[in-house]
This record gives C-alpha cells, sequence and structure tokens, in this order.
C-alpha cells in the first residue's frame, strides 16, 4: 500500500488542523492505520491508530481528548482531527499502515511526512 498524507500547516496554539492520509493499493481496507510524529531532535512516536474496520482505535496520553483519528474505507483515506494544539504538538507527522496491538501500532508502509507548527 502506498500513502500519501496532507493537511499539515501552520496554526496558533488552540486552533485545529485536519491531516488526511490518502492510499493506492486494493489492500487499504486488510490494514490497520495510523499517525506518527517526529519533533526535531526527538524519535518519532506513536500519536493514534485505528484498527482496518474502524472500530478500535489508539492514542497517545499526550493527545487523549483533543485528537480524533478516523478512516473512511470507501475513500481508502484516514484522517487525524487535531484541536486544542499546542506548541509541543509541533512536528513531522507520518502515516502509516499496519498491526495495531493494544495501544500502538506496529508500522509495516510509512508515508512522507507533512509538517505541522503550532506557534504560542
Amino acid at each position: 500500500v502506498q500513502l500519501q498524507a496532507s493537511g499539515g500547516g501552520l496554526v496558533q496554539a488552540g486552533g485545529s488542523l485536519r491531516l488526511s492520509c490518502a492510499a493506492s493499493g486494493r489492500a487499504f481496507g486488510s490494514y490497520d492505520r495510523g499517525w506518527f510524529r517526529q519533533a526535531p531532535g526527538k524519535e518519532r512516536e506513536f500519536v493514534a491508530g485505528v484498527s482496518a474496520s474502524g472500530g478500535s482505535t489508539a492514542y497517545a496520553d499526550s493527545v487523549k481528548g483533543r485528537f480524533t483519528i478516523s478512516r473512511d474505507n470507501a475513500k481508502k483515506t484516514v484522517y487525524l482531527q487535531m484541536n486544542s494544539l499546542k506548541p509541543e504538538d509541533t512536528a513531522i507527522y507520518y502515516c502509516a499502515a499496519g498491526v495495531l496491538f493494544g495501544d500502538k501500532l506496529s508500522a509495516t508502509s510509512w508515508g512522507q511526512g507533512t509538517r505541522v507548527t503550532v506557534s504560542s
């Protein structure tokens, strides 16, 4: 599966952004999906994941209650709605496909990143 992320940008603290990740390939519906992020000087970290059916989700503690992951299998697209953004959310966000184990996604495919910058 090939993944294409979009929707990043510059936003003020407290604002919102919605990231999208479109997939190509016939196996889209078979994969769990998720988002990771990497801030400058830090390791890539898991942000959110959603099961293939959309029935199960998982979030990093740092984004719980602020971010919502969803998917539209008809459009082969996964979304990350980010509300109440904070400067510490500034990072490059990567979408991924893989297997959701409990509260984490084990990624096997990666999309290119989309940059999110939150100003204070």
